[in-house]
């Protein structure tokens, strides 16, 4: 072997020269059929099963709205209100602490049965209500955390830590993306504030970094940088891309191609050495990607978001015309637009920094979360379904928790993760229904009670996938985002 003529070569041989041990494993899985995987691990792969959706629309509300003024009409609360919670339900310890001796608070909304299916829905939410032969309003859902920051998480990733894979990743790493231009998995705030635990809940964790979510900037210019710099011409700027690929692809050759004999080596060194240098050539080719990706969104970032292609009626459609609706409206319409050119995965937030976080004043606070949401997602529906787009999309409504029949500083509720709403509507789920129950007073879930694991399941489901079978092997285990539990609701499917 002819002798290192660089300090860099010298130290890659005598420290990380054994990255080659990892060369035997890679062929091993090109062998099985995985070379295309690991080369564009985005490729799209097919569903265990037929999937209903094709693409996932989450509306994140950022904060906990309740359930009891909005979907879930309580009037034993009016009977009830300014007395403590009855001696028959058990104590319920929240985050602000024991609120189960502060009184009862009667929600102040006028509720109303709509469309041909007959479901309530408050007049905080006049818009939404008239989609709701397309909704399916799940009632009995549940949570384990009583924080923002660790219920975010759960309902994000499966778990109240922060560090493992989002929903939105778990369904890129499952199906790959459709679309080459664009990220298969974005991510479009309400704000420049963040969400409680910021991009830990779009992340990958143990996963690689391929499958994270993609934020998108707030506002009328949400990928940033996408134009090239002046004077850099299309040809130019390919020519820089290559390069650095090839600098890449470079490092990764040499990096698998030094081999030393593997005879010489103990089978732990061997594993652990090939572990190390799969990991940095899944980084490489990680890197690969992204600039390529980037490379391709310089020419179709601007025109999916530039929404002046969109009729007047369309943005009329969506709020744009108006202040109060402008922002989640043109996130909705981008959403849209993005899932019509194949993107998997879009998770929106409104109210994006707990703004639905109401323990005082709750009816001035949902006043304005609703106001800012309604038109948008309703018109979201609208606009789908128009476009024959609703059958193949699922759009996903509901927050961390909901919030307590108990008042909190007078005129406030404090957090519940103990039974509160959600609902989905499109991609293979029945409308016009609901499903499960919470007691008289809405405190807890009592009747086919729904946790966040059998959420995602469900939702996985719709997409054609098995979440007991979609795994991660991670630290000698096979991981999944239900982690051990979670069923599919299979009553809400088409």
């Amino acid at each position: 072997m002819a002798r290192p003529t660089t300090r860099r070569e010298f130290l890659l041989r005598a420290g990380a020269g054994f990255g080659g041990l990892a060369l035997a494993a890679l062929m091993a899985h090109e062998a099985a059929g995985g070379s295309a995987a690991r080369n564009n691990p985005l490729a799209p792969r097919a569903p265990h099963f037929p999937a209903r959706a094709r693409s996932v629309i989450f509306c994140f509300m950022d904060g906990g709205p309740s359930h009891i003024d909005l979907f879930d009409p309580k009037p034993l609360l009016k009977k009830l209100a300014g007395k403590p919670l009855p001696p028959s339900f058990p104590r319920p310890m929240t985050a602000m602490g024991s609120t189960a001796y502060t009184p009862l608070l009667a929600s102040t909304r006028t509720f109303k049965q709509h469309g041909q299916s007959g479901l309530w829905v408050s007049d905080w939410y006049p818009e939404i209500a008239r989609c709701v032969d397309d909704i399916a309003v799940i009632r009995s859902c549940r949570a384990d955390g009583q924080t923002h920051v660790a219920s975010v998480c759960q309902m994000n990733t499966g778990n109240l830590r922060p560090g493992r894979p989002s929903l939105g990743a778990w369904a890129l790493y499952g199906l790959g993306t459709a679309c080459d231009n664009l990220p298969g998995f974005v991510v479009l705030t309400d704000s420049e504030v963040e969400p409680p635990g910021g991009d830990h809940n779009w992340g990958t964790g143990f996963m690689p970094a391929t499958y994270q979510g993609t934020h998108f900037a707030p506002g009328k210019t949400p990928i940033l940088y996408a134009d090239s710099p002046a004077g850099i011409t299309p040809v130019r700027q390919r020519a820089k891309v290559d390069y650095i690929n090839q600098l890449n692809k470079h490092y990764t050759a040499r990096l698998v191609g030094l081999v030393g004999p593997a005879s010489r080596r103990s089978r732990a060194g061997w594993s652990r050495v090939a572990a190390v240098a799969s990991e940095e050539v899944e980084s490489i080719e990680a890197r690969i990607a992204a600039y390529e990706l980037a490379y391709r969104m310089q020419s179709s970032a601007p025109e999916v978001v530039d929404l002046s292609r969109e009729t007047v009626e369309t943005q009329r459609l969506y709020g744009l015309d108006r202040p109060e609706t402008a922002a989640n409206g043109r996130n909705c319409l981008l959403a849209r637009r993005l899932v019509e050119r194949g993107v998997r995965f879009v998770q929106l937030y409104m109210g994006s920094g707990s703004r639905w976080d109401a323990h005082s004043d709750l009816d001035k606070n949902h006043a304005q979360a609703c106001l800012e949401s309604d038109r948008p997602i309703a018109g979201l529906l609208k606009d789908l379904k128009r476009r024959g787009m609703l059958d193949s999309t699922l759009v996903v409504w509901g927050g961390e928790f909901g919030r307590t029949p108990m008042s909190e500083s007078g005129n406030g509720r404090d957090h519940n993760p103990f039974g509160f709403t959600m609902w989905m509507a499109g991609g293979g789920v029945k409308g016009g229904i609901t499903y499960g129950s919470t007691d008289d007073i809405g405190l807890y879930a009592v009747d086919k009670p729904v946790h966040v694991h059998d959420i995602h399941a469900t939702i996985l489901a719709l997409l054609g996938l098995d979440h007991k079978q979609l795994t991660f092997l991670h630290d000698g285990r096979d991981e999944r985002l239900t982690e051990t539990s979670g069923h599919v609701i299979e009553e809400i499917m088409r």
